[in-house]
């Protein structure tokens, strides 16, 4: 198979597992792109059988050398740290919902638990559905080992939180509805459709002004947003987008991204609401 025809088949199943290791949108398309040049110049020099199974492997041993030699910017990033949002994806009626349940920031901050290779196994497991023996043959490990890494990693991901009853539209709707009520002031309305142990996460790097801990309960929740949304300019833009494959918020200002919103629910309310405002996580959003 030529190389641009193998890029457009296998481009999209090479991002999602760079995206799902990294939580970051540059990196993964980075490695997607290293990838096939590294395919371009050694299939040159040997023939490939498994080409599928080759690129998997480049992109997840790229991807874990990657988390390795970010540890030490993890350890010294100021305030909590979200990964880059994913804008307008995800909404796809043939994904089945592990897929996008995959890409939500819950999901991805769980991920960031787990060891480099428990995330490569868990992933290509759980989310891929790849066999014990495909998993071997991608990260260079026995299947048993790969079996024994899963069923670890996977105790480690029971805590993860139950899925919504809503479907897509409904969460939709009730990420509209907040919105609205934040804009005209109607804390009842926000404090309806907020759990009251709910909690807010944003992360701004160091680089722009965020709440570097988690804010918990409704209560502060909605006196955070009334106070963002009073500093905010009256040229600001607020967009109703897919943001890690469910309802989210993007605000703009000048035109400028500067604020990503996911939103997660637990029964019908918000249980969990993530503000990217980190301008390095927001750059491919840039127009």
């Amino acid at each position: 198979m030529e190389t641009e025809q193998l890029y457009q088949t296998y481009k999209s199943l090479l991002f999602s597992i760079a995206y799902r290791m990294t939580g970051s949108v540059v990196d993964a398309e980075d490695l997607v792109q290293e990838a096939f040049l590294t395919y371009n110049r050694v299939s040159g020099e040997k023939v490939i059988e498994n080409e599928k199974a080759y690129l998997c492997r480049i992109v997840m041993n790229s991807s874990i050398d990657k988390l390795r030699s970010a540890v030490s910017n993890r350890e010294v990033y100021i305030g909590e740290w979200l990964p880059e949002p994913l804008v307008d994806e995800g909404n796809d009626p043939s994904q089945t919902y592990l897929m996008k349940e995959s890409i939500s920031t819950a999901y991805l901050l769980l991920l960031q638990q787990l060891s480099e290779d428990e995330r490569a196994v868990f992933i290509l497991r759980e989310v891929f559905q790849y066999s014990y023996e495909e998993i071997a043959a991608i990260i260079g490990k026995t299947s048993t080992n790969c079996r024994q890494i899963f069923h670890r990693a996977k105790k480690s991901m029971e805590n993860r939180p139950k899925a919504s009853s809503l479907d897509f539209q409904s969460m939709r709707s009730r990420v509209e509805q907040f919105t609205m009520a934040l804009q005209k002031g109607n804390i009842h309305k926000m404090l309806e459709l907020l759990k009251t142990d709910s909690v807010f996460i944003s992360d701004g790097g160091g680089k722009v002004k965020a709440a570097l801990n988690p804010i918990y309960t409704s209560e502060r929740i909605v006196f955070l947003f009334t106070s963002i949304m009073k500093k905010l300019p009256e040229n600001s833009i607020m967009e109703f987008k897919d943001v890690n494959g469910y309802p989210g918020v993007v605000i703009s200002i000048d035109g400028y991204v500067a604020y990503v919103v996911s939103i997660q629910f637990l029964g019908d309310k918000i249980s969990h609401v993530y503000m990217v405002a980190n301008p390095d996580k927001l750059a491919h959003l840039q127009k």
